[in-house]
Order: C-alpha cells, then structure tokens, then sequence
C-alpha cells in the first residue's frame, strides 16, 4: 500500500491553495477579508464627488478618450481577420491551380497600414487618458490632504491629548 503525500489529502485535493487552509490562509488577500463598512457611505461619495466636481470637463474627455481607444481595439481583430481570409483565399485558389489566380498583397498590404494606424491610435488615447487621469487623481489627493492638514489645525491641542492614537 502507497503511502498518502504529505501534499494532498483523503480527497485527493491539495492540501494548500485557495480555501485550503494553507500557509497564506486562502492567498494573499485572505487577511483583508474582514473590513470594516464605511458607516456614512452615501455621504462619502456626496463628498467625493464635489471633489470630483472642478474636473467633469476632463473626466467627459477621458471617457470619450477610453471609448475610442477601445473602439479601436476592437476594430483591429476584425481587420486582421479580413487581411488572413484574402490570404487564405489567394493561397487555396494557388493549390486548385485556378488559372491567373495570386495573392492579393497590395490588399494585405493597405489592410497591415491601417492595423498600424488603428494601433497607434488606441496606444495614443489611452496614454493620453492614462495621462489626464493621473493628473486629476494627483489633485484631488492633494486636495483631501491640504482640507484634512487644515482640519487638523483648527482642532484644539487638547483633542489630542485626550484621544488615544491606536485603539485598544
């Protein structure tokens, strides 16, 4: 009789990996399983927004931005597959020896150019969505910090001295 594998259990699943107890406890992620709920979400997105309210302009060009750069993206295999059937049928009708039959490759040819500019174009806009949204993340994260520095000054040195740092 074999003896079981110190790997795998009875069932003949493995003894670690998602679920089964092993050394990261379900994967990396498995310790963040237990969050606190925000307790005035609602409220928290009415202030995020307003945040959010001096950028609408850049948040609009960002969308518009993703969806053609996704457009694009979509468009490509489409093409692609259009350029490999006009091979497929030139080099099929060369092997039936079809008289006067070739491979269209100025077709291919001007199908590969515009794949190129398709391409190009979708790596533009989303470097350039990439770009404004990293703009608008970086001023409103400057913005909660400058109104939270400013909220800590007004508060009087005595809340500090009476408010534990860490609970207990």
């Amino acid at each position: 009789m074999t003896q079981p594998n110190d790997s795998t259990r009875r069932d003949n699943k493995p003894a670690f990996g998602p679920g089964r107890g092993g050394p990261m406890a379900g994967g990396p992620m498995g310790a963040m399983s237990g969050g606190e709920k925000a307790k005035k979400f609602p409220e928290g997105n009415e202030t995020f927004l307003k945040y959010l309210a001096p950028y609408r302009v850049s948040l609009v060009l960002v969308l518009i931005f993703a969806i053609a750069s996704t457009i694009f993206t979509i468009l490509g295999p489409k093409m692609l597959g259009n350029a490999t059937t006009k091979l497929f049928q030139g080099i099929v009708a060369k092997v039936m020896h079809v008289p006067g039959a070739t491979v269209d490759f100025h077709y291919i040819g001007r199908i590969a150019i515009i794949l190129l500019c398709l391409y190009v174009a979708s790596a533009i806009f989303s470097f350039i969505q990439g770009y404004i949204m990293s703009g608008i993340a970086m001023k409103v994260t400057y913005n909660f910090r400058k109104n939270i520095a400013e909220k800590i000054k007004r508060m009087p040195l005595k809340y500090f001295d009476t408010k534990p740092t860490v609970k207990p």
